[in-house]
């Protein structure tokens, strides 16, 4: 599990119930960094391209897709070192500020 907290004192990471408490500290944002979903013949692939990466998979399992998703985030900056210009812009964030929406 990876915890980054940026020079602007931003924190990312990937959304676990457990770390929820890190949204309670200021102005805080979920955005989807990807898409695991199932393809015509039943196996799964992880589609980060939202984030300027790749398509990974496919894989049988749905978990090992997740589990692939999780590690292509974590090891490339969710995103950010893959993709010089920045991830594509996200329609899909939510705000909260002091963990209310």
């Amino acid at each position: 599990m990876l915890v980054e907290i940026l020079p602007s004192g931003e924190i990312q990471f990937i959304y676990k119930d457990e770390l929820r408490g890190l949204m309670t500290v200021g102005k805080s944002c979920v955005s989807r960094a990807s898409d695991v979903e199932p393809n015509a013949e039943g196996e799964w692939t992880a589609d980060l391209t939202r984030v300027g990466g790749p398509v990974l998979g496919p894989y049988k399992l749905r978990e090992d897709a997740l589990a692939a998703e999780v590690d292509w985030l974590e090891t490339h900056s969710f995103g950010r070192s893959y993709n010089a210009v920045g991830p594509q812009e996200n329609t899909n964030v939510q705000c909260t500020v002091d963990g209310r929406s």
